[in-house]
């Protein structure tokens, strides 16, 4: 591989070289996304940090949102002596990227961090955890083909850190859970093990879970900015604003800003991975298509009956995967709209074409 020391301390390797091949004719640049704001970036070249804006034809040929770099993006880019800022040519397809749908009407995708290989789903335990919003933030984390790490933080302020990190691993199947103080340090030397060999890592989690915190311990310096957390019910408040990539020694960091809203992309896999129970008991079934909602020889519903299976759990499961098949939903007309426009836009351009050759 090409010798570019900066770029493998951020994860650069052969596949990424073998990526980057057809655009190193071209004379672009390899570079990683560190920060993505509207029309422009901030990327990790070479020979440093720069500003990069985002050429005409990537723009043009982005079919949404999720097709322009995102933080954690490896991109070609052209720096050019006649630019006042290098222009980034191509995004490099992504080997994972943790996403999330719009909450609204819109039907778009927003990457939130692309080529991870694990995702820290942080939560605090200071009370009870939520853990019908783990099932959720497992379920993006299992999509992203990525690997899922339920860490959970401040357990000093924890009544019972264990009942805590058990009611977790009940939900969290498949997925570590670990428990950790990151204002004394203890546990969070865990997590360096995941982003050991120059890998990435990226946090999520409700504001106040202590990811700038946990960020700060493992830099052995304050860079992320915190606050305290109030008195009056021992929450944190939302202290980062973007997205962003962070170099450690030996791996590399993404932080996230505190999301209220996480909603489903419309893929169902990831939910099948969060709930491998439900999903297994439902092939004993008697009908193939069974919705568990009250049909005969309904396998999983005996599971709820028994105990075996708490209602709650199966509740979530329901709800998610219908909030998934409705963005998928919305996801179809917005593209079966898009394939209209532009066969509209290649119609009339081949009837003023013809127009044209019938005057001539």
């Amino acid at each position: 591989m090409t010798d570019l020391p900066a770029l493998r301390e951020l994860g650069y390797s052969a596949r990424w070289q073998a990526l980057f091949e057809p655009y190193a004719a071209q004379s672009l640049t390899p570079a990683r996304v560190i920060r993505s704001d509207r029309g422009s970036a901030l990327i990790a070249t070479p020979t440093g940090v720069v500003r990069a804006t985002l050429s005409a034809r990537l723009l043009k040929s982005a079919r949404g949102p999720a097709d322009l770099p995102a933080v954690g993006d490896w991109v070609a880019a052209l720096a050019a002596d006649d630019l006042n800022l290098p222009l980034i040519e191509a995004v490099l397809e992504r080997a994972s990227a943790i996403t999330r749908g719009d909450p609204g009407e819109n039907s778009d995708v927003q990457v939130l961090a692309a080529n991870i290989d694990t995702v820290f789903v942080v939560h605090p335990i200071a009370e009870p955890p939520n853990v019908r919003r783990i099932e959720r933030e497992l379920s993006l984390a299992w999509d992203s083909r990525a690997a899922p790490v339920v860490v959970l933080t401040k357990v000093d302020l924890s009544a019972d850190p264990d009942a805590a990190r058990g009611e977790v691993e009940a939900v969290a199947l498949g997925a570590d859970v670990l428990v950790m103080n990151a204002l004394t340090g203890d546990g969070v030397a865990l997590l360096l093990t995941y982003i050991s060999d120059h890998r990435t890592a990226v946090l999520i989690g409700p504001s106040g879970a202590g990811k700038s915190t946990l960020i700060n311990t493992l830099l052995g310096e304050q860079r992320q900015l915190t606050r305290e957390v109030r008195l009056s019910d021992g929450r944190g408040r939302h202290t980062t604003v973007v997205r962003e990539l962070i170099q450690m020694s030996d791996g590399v960091l993404i932080d996230t800003p505190g999301l209220r809203a996480l909603g489903l992309t419309g893929s169902e896999a990831g939910i099948s991975s969060v709930f491998p129970d439900i999903e297994r008991a439902a092939r004993s079934c008697r009908f193939r298509d069974c919705m568990h909602e009250g049909e005969p020889g309904c396998v999983v519903k005996s599971a709820v009956e028994s105990g075996t299976l708490p209602l709650e759990r199966l509740a979530s499961y329901h709800a998610l995967l219908r909030e998934a098949q409705v963005a998928a939903a919305k996801a179809d007309a917005r593209l079966r709209a898009e394939e209209d426009r532009k066969r509209k836009i290649t119609s009339k351009a081949a009837r003023a074409h013809y127009r044209q050759t019938d005057r001539g």
